[in-house]
């Protein structure tokens, strides 16, 4: 494994162990119910910062820090199955869920202050029984089952309630062409080993992307894996 792949899994792993103190501020639930008391609580501020951060990093949040990322990666060595589309299913779950923020927000009739910690004890997300439940029952329906029924990352595929935030960043940075982090592939070095597309964590096609030269995907998470399993450097993780 090179380095920069050890580097990337042991971030994953870090905040995956720190899951359960920082739930709260991935939570798609607590940020409806303080935009219903006008409130721009953790999750606002941490969703705002991932759709900023897409416009020059894309989807690197889902490789290199998301804590769901070190439980479904871990999920491959029990269960290393490819997923097969529905990666529109998250956009049905996202849609409505954004109109609801929104809703509640215009309720309550706007933001009025901002409270980064909200619900939180200490700034724990944590603090009783009801919300470790809560944590195990996100934990083991939404991602461990899905991971090891569906796929390895189902979660990320059809589920997740960010994703959408970064992709729709990336498709406003590709739009524009500015540089940002992206895979830049030479067809004419790749001797078709399979190697990028096997090992591909989002199941992607990495070898066929390379062939068409088209390294663009919205469900590309920018982990250099491909890149740095490619025995010929056919394929490079770049800022650019």
């Amino acid at each position: 494994m090179k380095k920069r792949q050890k580097v990337r899994k042991g971030i994953i792993l870090s905040t995956f162990f720190l899951f359960p103190a920082i739930f709260y501020y991935l939570s798609p639930v607590l940020i409806v119910q303080s935009s219903s008391q006008g409130i721009i609580n953790g999750s606002f501020v941490i969703f705002t910062l991932l759709f900023l951060s897409s416009l020059s990093v894309g989807r690197a949040y889902c490789g290199w820090v998301c804590p769901g990322a070190g439980c479904q990666e871990s999920m491959v060595m029990a269960r290393d199955k490819k997923v097969q589309g529905g990666d529109h299913i998250k956009w049905v779950i996202w849609c409505p869920w954004i109109a609801l923020i929104i809703y509640h927000a215009v309720k309550a009739g706007g933001y009025k202050k901002i409270d980064f910690f909200y619900e939180t004890i200490y700034g724990l997300s944590i603090g009783n029984v009801n919300a470790l439940v809560t944590y195990f029952i996100v934990l083991i329906v939404l991602i461990v089952l899905p991971a090891f029924i569906i796929g390895k990352r189902s979660f990320c595929h059809h589920l997740c309630w960010m994703a959408p935030f970064m992709i729709l960043g990336r498709k406003i940075r590709n739009i524009f062409q500015w540089a940002s982090l992206r895979l830049v592939a030479d067809r004419e070095a790749c001797i078709h080993c399979h190697t990028c597309s096997h090992n591909c964590p989002m199941s992607l096609p990495v070898e066929e992307m390379v062939s068409q030269s088209q390294m663009e995907n919205a469900e590309c998470i920018l982990c250099g894996t491909c890149a740095d399993g490619c025995s010929q450097s056919a394929i490079l993780l770049r800022y650019k």
